[in-house]
């Protein structure tokens, strides 16, 4: 949403209603892409030097650059195991009537607006660090590599890549989960991408050991620290703006107090 990491400008951009430029679909910039995989690469990287053999990372995308993020991850040296799908009701509409933007008023452009539907899912890249030898071995020598089936994940259903409504009955419900409401963010949360522990929570028991150590590179509110300590593990969060630290430090002091 805004590359210079500055949480107030784009609280502005977001905020602004008028119209002041195109919007970002018809600006669309395709070397936007390749910057970004460069820069991701280098972050893969570094998250691949640090994590045990056998180890997953998984990294949350957008639908349009997912691509992108895949092909960086695997670049640093990670095999790509699996794209895993967060599916959430409360997609915001995108798209813009284009009469406002066309010089000449064309009966046309009534019913055409810029190419950006609904977005009510994000891609997960499930990618994995090479392990050392056969999975079971390294599993027993690193305790990480293998998903954990146990029945607790998912009311008896085998995990699958997507999470899907409740209504669809081959499917398990868990990755159709509503964006946190505040309750769950917590007071003064106003991060602009802030993901439900349910969501992180049985990511984190699919991949890893009770006392594991669970590493976000964007701890962002620290909704995934939260998670690991719910779900028993340890973690290593990393976060470049110090509002978003203060809050994920009291979120995780509010947990610590708790019964």
């Amino acid at each position: 949403m805004d590359s210079s990491w500055n949480p107030e400008r784009l609280k502005r951009s977001t905020r602004s209603q008028a119209v002041k430029h195109l919007p970002g679909g018809m600006r669309f910039d395709p070397s936007q892409g390749l910057r970004l995989q460069g820069w991701y690469r280098e972050v893969a990287s570094r998250v691949f030097r640090v994590l045990k053999p056998g180890a997953f990372f998984l990294s949350f995308a957008s639908p349009r650059l997912v691509h992108r993020t895949a092909v960086a991850v695997e670049a640093a040296g990670f095999h790509i195991r699996d794209i895993f799908v967060w599916v959430y009701p409360e997609g915001r509409a995108k798209a813009q009537s284009l009469a406002r933007y066309s010089p000449v008023a064309d009966e046309r452009l009534a019913y055409w607006k810029t190419p950006q539907v609904r977005g009510c899912y994000e891609p997960i890249v499930v990618a994995q660090k090479p392990p050392e030898g056969p999975l079971v071995k390294n599993f027993l020598a690193w305790g990480v590599g293998l998903y954990d089936f146990s029945q607790r994940l998912e009311g008896g259903r085998a995990p699958a890549n997507v999470l899907a409504s409740p209504e669809v009955p081959f499917l398990p419900p868990i990755f159709f989960v509503p964006k946190p409401s505040k309750a769950e963010k917590g007071p003064g949360n106003d991060h602009p991408t802030v993901k439900p522990l349910a969501l992180l929570r049985y990511l984190i028991r699919l991949t890893t050991e009770k006392g594991a150590v669970v590493l976000d590179p964007f701890a962002g509110s620290g909704s995934t620290l939260v998670a690991a300590r719910l779900e028993g593990r340890r973690f290593v969060g990393i976060e470049i703006h110090e509002h978003y630290l203060r809050i994920a430090k009291r979120r995780l002091e509010v947990l610590s107090s708790l019964p």
